[in-house]
């Protein structure tokens, strides 16, 4: 069974484990992943990411079907893994100690 919309079966191998419904889940889910499984998500998101951002904005938010909502979960953990690879190097926020700021509010659909 397929999690995404056709047009986007090439992201379908990482649908599973990164089409997650909340910031936090997608936040512990960075944390437990390793920089070169981040950085393959990460460099095969990248140039789909304008035609994924396209597709999801083709309906309203609180009507979207799921395979769309999976794809926009699927956008949203590349924006939260988007920092670890582009400018830490590393999963957690570097110098931060055990400090975290949790998502009160995120658009769902």
């Amino acid at each position: 069974m397929t999690m995404l919309p056709d047009e986007f079966a090439d992201l379908e191998p990482f649908a599973q484990k990164w089409c997650l419904a909340t910031e936090p889940e997608r936040h512990a889910m960075r944390l437990s992943t390793a920089m070169d499984e981040m950085r393959v998500f990460y460099d095969v998101i990248v140039p789909r990411a304008a035609a994924a951002i396209d597709h999801c904005d083709g309906f309203p938010l609180e009507a979207m079907p799921p395979p769309v909502v999976n794809l926009m979960r699927l956008l949203y953990s590349f924006v939260n893994v988007s920092f670890p690879v582009e400018v830490w190097g590393q999963p957690r926020v570097p110098d931060s100690g055990s400090a975290s700021f949790p998502c009160i509010l995120e658009p769902v659909p």
